[in-house]
């Protein structure tokens, strides 16, 4: 039976997602395979994950399969595993999903959030899920860049250096900025991201709302390919992965 988990997880001491060669390297993924072992009792048994996130990435909404045979009802799984997971993950929610059910290749769109924390002054609990700006940041001025990245587009400009991808060209469906507080939330939709573009996106927002990049250029900006061109990669710890959706 394959079956489809929701997974949320403070990434603050995984190095990603992704489990790694090294043994000693600590990744979410890795922590859920042993306690998947440990529950089901078989040693051999692997998920397949839904978005690689980097290390200090946190997550609401990752997604992952296993093939497992178990006597456990599906609804119960959830419950069930809680026990053997370190304390920053847990699965939310099991359900059985189609043999053929991939979890990358049958998304449809994901949503992520960037938060900043814009004050005066820093606050110590929110610096392992913010990043930090002093000066006020302009709203007005982000959301109108924010704008600019709305469509289908190649987003090479906002692309890391090493990405392994076919193309660079993706769909943002909504991309937008709103305030609670002290805290700047960046909430952007789209049907994939290329290595490190939610942090790209975060960071050139970031430059907008502090009047170093005029808003109206976001969308020049996009249509250059120029990495050099777009903001900085703003900090890991400040993005979560909200959401995976499917049809």
């Amino acid at each position: 039976m394959r079956i489809l988990l929701t997974i949320a997880y403070d990434g603050t001491r995984f190095s990603g997602w992704q489990k790694q060669k090294n043994p000693d390297v600590i990744t979410v993924e890795g922590e859920l395979e042993k306690a998947l072992r440990k529950l089901f009792r078989n040693e051999e048994l692997e998920c397949i994950g839904a978005s690689r996130t980097d290390a200090g990435v946190h997550a609401l909404g990752q997604r992952a399969v296993i093939d497992v045979d178990t006597t456990i009802p599906v609804e119960k799984i959830s419950l069930a595993i809680r026990s053997f997971l370190p304390a920053d993950i847990i699965v939310t929610k099991a359900e059985a999903v189609a043999d053929t059910f991939h979890p990358r290749f049958d998304c449809v769109k994901k949503t992520y959030e960037y938060r900043f924390w814009n004050a005066p002054v820093k606050n110590p609990k929110e610096r392992l899920y913010s990043s930090y700006v002093q000066k006020p940041l302009d709203l007005d001025k982000m959301n109108e860049g924010a704008k600019g990245l709305i469509g289908t587009h190649d987003f090479a400009a906002f692309c890391a250096a090493g990405a392994q991808v076919s193309t660079t060209v993706r769909t943002i469906f909504d991309c937008h900025v709103e305030r609670e507080g002290d805290c700047v939330r960046i909430l952007v939709t789209g049907d994939g991201f290329l290595y490190n573009m939610v942090r790209i996106i975060a960071g050139t927002l970031m430059a907008v709302g502090l009047g170093k990049i005029p808003a109206e250029s976001v969308a020049d900006i996009v249509a250059s390919l120029d990495r050099s061109r777009a903001g900085q990669t703003a900090e890991p710890q400040g993005l979560t992965l909200q959401e995976i959706f499917y049809e």
